[in-house]
């Protein structure tokens, strides 16, 4: 038995030093924060996505704004046609180039053309709705990076107040493991004295036993959640973190006890629906003509480079396209069908907001409730445990009654710390659906 109880204080002491080991870094939430802030893999993701969304809103400049290109061409022709209209462009057609001969025989020609050419949108109407659409689904990306912010806040806090909870039970039981400890010795002396049984000796050992696998899975909940944090961080080192701050009852001001539509991810969805309903007025316009002024200035040579004659050319054109093949009806009817299934997802998604938020005022309720309770009921085991104790000590308890309220006591500890958590979480959790 000596055997067994040497190695399971041998096995405490290395998962202690398992632990100590490793470097324990000190950080404040604050400080974790501001690693998420700046490291965090979601954001970055959120912004790379708001800014894909920016660059599609600038394409459709186009509406307003000229295409201008420049081209220089080179030919060698005998085709009759090119051939004389090369000449006449370049301005050196002659009297002898209206030979018949020449005309239907030409000699090689060549022919160098430097055009520029501009094309100018004067009115797009499906082209306007577009880009309100763009713009829409802009300021909707924009929003879901704020809220991703927000999210992320309130997961610090909780991943936070997971590792001060960690923290809390190791330190509880590290405490019931050092009683348990001192009770063995008194067991063992009474053994000796022959006060107690071999039996009674037994059952101290087990729970000796029992308090040292709790302790070594709460020192793995400290790691859990110290990578966590490294994870939410983007810190790949995962070292064991330990918070400045403790465990306390929080205290948050909730300023609004409804969902408020000026939510980010709730604006984010109204905007959404926006995007669609204006993509389908776009597709309702396509069937409007469009009006487009274009021109040119064009210069030709039969050397490469040059410009010795020139001219130019300016126009507009009014296009309509009148039928194709019932596809724009078809397209038009798909875009109304994705507005109204937008605007019920919205509405969805406020009723769930909603439900949640209902549930978690009840949380907050029922967690405020059971912290006094549990407060109450900590300070009974404490007591009950203080007055079991001075009587094992004087041979007038039962070994059984003491282990039963050792464990009571570190029992109702552990539900203490659980319960200030469970509370933090709730107000925490509150703060972030109601916030604008």
């Amino acid at each position: 038995m000596k055997k067994t109880i040497y190695s399971i204080l041998l096995f405490s002491l290395f998962g202690l030093y398992n632990l100590q080991a490793q470097d324990v870094v000190l950080i404040s939430k604050t400080e974790v924060w501001s690693k998420v802030s700046n490291n965090n893999t979601s954001i970055k993701i959120s912004e790379q996505e708001f800014k894909q969304a920016r660059a599609d809103f600038r394409q459709t400049n186009a509406i307003f704004l000229p295409n201008i290109t420049a081209s220089h061409t080179a030919i060698a022709t005998t085709n009759p046609l090119m051939a004389f209209g090369s000449k006449l462009n370049q301005e050196i057609l002659t009297q002898n180039d209206f030979n018949p001969a020449l005309l239907n025989n030409p000699s090689q020609i060549e022919n160098y053309a430097t055009k520029f050419e501009i094309q100018q949108p004067l009115i797009n109407i499906d082209g306007i709705y577009k880009r309100k659409a763009a713009k829409s689904k802009m300021e909707a990306m924009s929003l879901k990076t704020e809220r991703t912010e927000d999210y992320l806040a309130f997961e610090v806090n909780k991943a936070y107040m997971q590792l001060q909870l960690a923290y809390k039970a190791v330190e509880v039981l590290e405490k019931a493991f050092k009683a348990a400890n001192a009770n063995k010795k008194l067991a063992d002396n009474s053994l000796k004295q022959g006060f107690l049984q071999r039996a009674d000796v037994l059952n101290v050992e087990v729970r000796v036993t029992e308090v040292q696998n709790q302790l070594q899975a709460a020192k793995s909940n400290v790691q859990n959640a110290s990578n966590y944090l490294s994870f939410l961080m983007n810190d790949d080192t995962y070292v064991v973190y330990k918070p400045s701050d403790e465990l306390a009852v929080a205290s948050l001001t909730i300023e609004a006890q409804n969902i408020s539509e000026n939510r980010a991810d709730i604006k984010a969805m109204k905007l959404a629906s926006n995007a669609f309903e204006a993509m389908n007025k776009a597709d309702k316009m396509s069937f409007l003509p469009t009006l487009n002024a274009f021109g040119s200035y064009e210069l030709y040579d039969d050397q490469v480079f040059q410009g010795d004659a020139n001219g130019y050319l300016f126009g507009a054109q009014l296009s309509w396209d009148i039928f194709k093949g019932s596809k724009r009806f078809g397209k038009a009817q798909k875009s109304k069908a994705e507005f109204e299934q937008s605007k019920l997802e919205y509405h969805q998604y406020v009723s769930q907001s909603n439900l949640e938020l209902n549930k978690a005022k009840r949380a907050f309720i029922d967690a405020e409730n059971k912290l006094k309770l549990n407060t109450l009921a900590l300070e009974q085991s404490e007591e009950s445990l203080r007055i079991r104790t001075n009587r094992f000590k004087e041979g007038l308890e039962k070994t059984s009654d003491l282990l039963t309220a050792e464990t009571q006591y570190a029992q109702k500890e552990l539900e203490y710390y659980q319960t200030i958590f469970e509370h933090n979480y709730a107000q925490a959790y509150l703060q972030f659906l109601t916030k604008e």
